[in-house]
């Protein structure tokens, strides 16, 4: 195993509830919203999605009509059940309850003129809240004290973030990106936006896909929260930790290397997971002290 050092670069303590990747995704996008005059904004996500509760939340403070499309027709009687969207509701979202079929539309031009004619003049966020003005904003997670850092680590879903990254590192620094989601469609995610070339993408630590957990997983981040105080969530950043750890272990990077980690939020989906585990009968995440 090589000596290492592992640094945490803490984006989940921006804001308490628009967090991380959120907090810099959605910053040049509320400003273009303002900007050019708006309506309402709206935007998609699943039940537990850390950018639904965290765009609803920034729109409240911004005093900006939202509207939330949500997969899964079957959930309008089980939000007040669902923290993730009871808090989105507490702050002002409206919803558009959809079928996983129709969900899939969502990118289509028939299904934003759909929208549009319903919500009127309203600013269309993609899933994620990943569009160009969100690689504008995650282009600021790095800041010139980050320089002493061989490589950086990061989550990935909707590629957003690691590409901000990506452009704004340094010649001598590579970008290694962990993602949530099975599959090599990412790459060409990225390349759509990325102007540098120094990245891979490590796809051995989704644990069977955006969502999966198992118990293995489970008793790293109870262990991980033990040992460091620090929360980590199982969708994104608790699989990016397990991957560092492990290639560590197996001696992937080299000597004396510096790797610094992007926590990038997301603890919010913590409880929703757990109803979920408990559900299955499974260990539960345990952040209590």
């Amino acid at each position: 195993m090589s000596r290492v050092s592992l640094d945490i670069k803490r984006e989940d303590l921006l804001h308490p509830f628009v967090s991380g990747n959120k907090f810099r995704k959605l910053k040049y996008n509320l400003a273009e919203f303002t900007k050019l005059g708006y309506d309402s904004l709206v935007t998609f996500g699943g039940a537990f999605s850390n950018h639904i509760a965290a765009t609803a939340y920034a729109c409240s403070e911004n005093h900006i009509n939202c509207v939330g499309v949500i997969r899964g027709e079957e959930l309008p009687p089980l939000i007040n059940e669902n923290q993730t969207l009871k808090f989105a509701q507490q702050n002002g979202m409206k919803f558009e309850f959809v079928s996983r079929t129709l969900y899939r539309e969502k990118d289509s031009e028939s299904f934003k003129e759909y929208l549009k004619s319903k919500y009127g003049n309203c600013f269309i966020l993609p899933e994620g809240g990943s569009n160009l003005l969100a690689v504008k904003g995650c282009e600021e997670i790095l800041t010139e004290n980050d320089a002493q850092y061989d490589f950086i680590c990061c989550p990935v879903g909707t590629c957003a973030t690691i590409t901000g990254i990506i452009n704004s590192t340094l010649p001598h620094q590579k970008v290694i990106g962990f993602p949530a989601l099975k599959g090599d469609f990412l790459k060409d995610e990225i390349r759509k936006f990325a102007r540098n070339n120094n990245w891979e993408l490590n796809t051995d630590y989704h644990f069977g896909g955006y969502g999966k957990v198992n118990d293995q997983l489970i008793d790293f981040l109870n262990c991980f929260y033990k040992e460091t105080s620090i929360k980590l969530d199982p969708v994104y950043t608790g699989k990016m930790a397990f991957g560092i750890i492990d290639l560590i272990q197996q001696g992937y990077f080299p000597e004396n290397a510096k790797v610094l980690m992007i926590h990038t939020g997301g603890l919010q989906g913590v409880e929703g997971m757990n109803r979920y585990l408990e559900q299955k009968k499974m260990k539960k995440i345990d952040f209590n002290e």
